[in-house]
């Protein structure tokens, strides 16, 4: 059964012993930042602060920060499974050539169908509509850090449309409150929601805009999932949870957003209008910079009658956003081979807040392939960001560090092996010389062959004989051990 809500997935967490209600008093302004960013780092529970200073609606935060907690909020073993399902839908075992292989893979698509979203009458988001005498300071808003530049939104659903087609998409892009009745709007330049603005700009109208801020956790992670541009964030939230998501219109604009969302931000984005938005302390652990960016005006708010905040502290890894950007990385990596099928398993260690690095393992087959492999891998999607790939032998383990910097650290020569190349980088990243470009290396740390240059003879790893290893093991507790 798919979680019916984000109150569902809280009752959940405390069953299992993974939350912890605060009933002390706690200011949104900085001290919840404190409280939660200190459990991050000792690896402890959600929180559900319920004595907020100054607001009557309790705040949640951490909810999907720990490796178990984001398993449980997609309902999964291990989250190598979503991957394993999608690629069973996109590469099935046998394709339908006969009339009976098409009649027997109806079911998978009858099963497909079943994950689109769908459009009901009603849902508790709109148990309370707002169209006048509203402000964004009826809701706890954090400040985070000391150098931000105000409250921020920091796990806000934002549901905008395709101008021309029609199609939906949600992101999740940080909104900075700068006063009752609107905010910042973050969108990056490679982002489709800022894709979206471009082309309303050009079309010279408003922009309908809608936020819905909780959720149950397959639409809150669908929201963050770095899928095609033509993919439906809702319908790939219905594939995880394994059942549609329910979707209620707009009271003010014509878009749809879930209806058991907990609080609903109706509005509108003027594309003529920019504010300085920021500073802001970031994933990588340092602050994003001031800069001008679109503004998003509140028009009406809609909520449940005891609506719940919920917010993401981001900062120095590891903390909750490390853990959703594992299931992407284990969610996406079957995708991934399916383009790159030498690609034998990828980390994007949480130091590298995801878009700073990765290290994959490939099954290397002729003179180059690593390099080639960079070279994919810069071209695809969100990968495009990556600022150091790091390639080594399918058996080499990526996901330790030790084994991987070891072969890093012995295995390279520095000019055949490094590759620096320019392009397109990461809004947040502060290091290079120009916002969103710069440079970006590649290290091959495979075995080299003849054909790359090497003409000395490459020495084995040192390994004991297998006979050795299993006289050992036998006679381990003869040793004392």
């Amino acid at each position: 059964m798919a979680y019916r809500d984000l109150r569902d997935f809280i009752n959940t967490l405390e069953k299992k012993g993974m939350l912890k209600r605060i009933k002390a008093e706690v200011d949104p302004i900085l001290e919840i930042t404190e409280i939660t960013d200190r459990v991050s780092k000792q690896y402890g529970p959600a929180l559900l602060f319920e004595n907020v200073k100054g607001y009557s609606i309790p705040v949640l935060t951490n909810a999907f920060g720990s490796y178990e907690r984001m398993k449980l909020a997609l309902e999964v073993e291990d989250l190598d499974d979503i991957g394993a399902e999608i690629l069973s839908f996109l590469q099935p075992g046998e394709m339908p050539v006969t009339i009976m292989d098409k009649l027997k893979a109806l079911p998978k698509l009858a099963q497909i169908s079943n994950f689109l979203p769908r459009v009901v009458k009603k849902g508790p988001c709109q148990e309370v509509i707002k169209r006048d005498n509203f402000s964004l300071d009826e809701f706890p808003i954090l400040k985070c850090w000391p150098q931000d530049g105000g409250r921020f939104i920091t796990l806000p659903l934002v549901f905008t449309k395709d101008p021309e087609t029609g199609k939906r998409n949600v992101g999740m892009y940080r909104m900075q409150v700068y006063d009752g009745k609107t905010t910042g709007m973050h969108w990056h330049m490679h982002k489709h929601g800022a894709e979206h603005y471009r082309q309303h700009q050009k079309k010279n109208r408003r922009m309908e805009v809608a936020v819905a801020l909780g959720s149950d956790p397959a639409v809150i992670y669908a929201a963050t999932a770095p899928l095609p541009k033509d993919v439906d964030e809702m319908f790939f939230a219905g594939f995880l949870r394994k059942e549609p998501v329910e979707l209620v219109k707009c009271i003010t604009v014509d878009l749809e957003v879930p209806a058991n969302a907990e609080i609903v931000l109706e509005g509108y984005v003027d594309p003529e209008e920019l504010r300085l938005e920021g500073p802001f302390g970031d994933h990588t652990g340092y602050y994003s910079l001031a800069d001008m960016y679109p503004v998003f005006h509140v028009t009406c708010i809609t909520h449940r009658k005891n609506p719940i905040y919920p917010a993401t502290i981001v900062g120095k890894p590891p903390m909750e956003d490390c853990y959703l950007g594992k299931a992407t990385e284990r969610i996406f990596l079957p995708l991934l081979k399916m383009q790159l099928p030498e690609i034998v398993d990828m980390n994007l260690p949480l130091e590298g807040v995801f878009h700073n690095c990765a290290i994959v393992s490939i099954k290397k087959s002729y003179p180059g392939h690593a390099k080639k492999v960079m070279h994919a891998l810069w071209g695809m999607g969100q990968m495009m960001f990556t600022k150091l790939i790091i390639v080594v032998d399918e058996h080499v383990n990526v996901h330790d560090m030790s084994e991987v910097l070891w072969k890093v650290f012995n295995n390279i020569d520095a000019r055949r092996d490094v590759t620096i190349v320019d392009g397109p980088l990461d809004i947040l990243d502060h290091a290079s010389p120009l916002s969103g470009y710069g440079h970006k290396m590649g290290i091959d740390a495979t075995k080299k062959w003849p054909g790359e240059g090497h003409t000395r003879e490459w020495p084995d790893d040192i390994v004991m004989s297998p006979e050795i290893k299993e006289l050992v093991d036998r006679k381990w507790k003869e040793y004392g051990f």
